[in-house]
């Protein structure tokens, strides 16, 4: 049976495949020799990172079809990139997109590793991952690390909201913002980031 405090009603216009656009604009813009460096999620790289997110954006077919997280099992650990990063997370990125495009697909309920959830939930704590991440990975690489006003607002209302991520163990423990702070700062604060001034 599903907790409820990860029952949510399916609300329209999530900002999902924007999230996904801007984290796969930035995967674009590595370097040949950037995949190795060092990223705000300590212990790892640049290619640990897209690698993560890619993986994440694996598993999203497979829950939203029913399977559990043991039915799955190790298939996704490890390296998912392959000899080509970019177009491993273009593949994965856009079966996950079109997976939360069947009508439906946010009212599911998805066996996730911490109980069930729906598939709103699901669909909105990886939009504010995904945002999240998209920072680590600009940070990492130097490039456009202001993120969409949208996006940021967005995330900012989930990680504030609910706390699920925050506190989590997923980001590290929140930092102290001072008055005033832009909603990206508060929002990176929220994450255990620290904004560029």
């Amino acid at each position: 049976m599903a907790h409820t405090e990860f029952q949510r009603p399916a609300r329209p216009g999530t900002p999902y495949a924007e999230a996904l656009a801007a984290f796969g604009e930035r995967v674009r813009l590595v370097g040949p020799d950037r995949w190795d460096a060092p990223t705000p999620c300590t212990d790892w790289t640049v290619r640990d990172l897209v690698n993560h997110l890619t993986g994440e954006q694996l598993w999203v077919p497979e829950l939203l079809m029913g399977s559990t997280v043991s039915e799955v099992g190790g298939r996704f650990d490890g390296d998912v990139l392959g000899a080509d990063p970019a177009a491993a997370w273009t593949a994965a990125a856009e079966a996950a997109r079109t997976a939360f495009e069947v009508p439906g697909a946010t009212e599911l309920t998805v066996h996730l590793s911490f109980g069930d959830a729906s598939g709103q939930y699901y669909l909105d704590q990886l939009t504010a991952d995904t945002v999240v991440h998209t920072w680590d990975l600009a940070e990492a690489i130097g490039h456009r690390t202001r993120l969409p006003d949208g996006l940021v607002e967005f995330a900012l209302g989930e990680l504030a909201g609910y706390g699920g991520l925050s506190g989590s163990g997923v980001f590290d423990p929140p930092l102290p913002v001072p008055d005033g702070a832009s909603p990206q700062t508060r929002l990176l604060a929220l994450a255990g980031r620290r904004d560029r001034p």
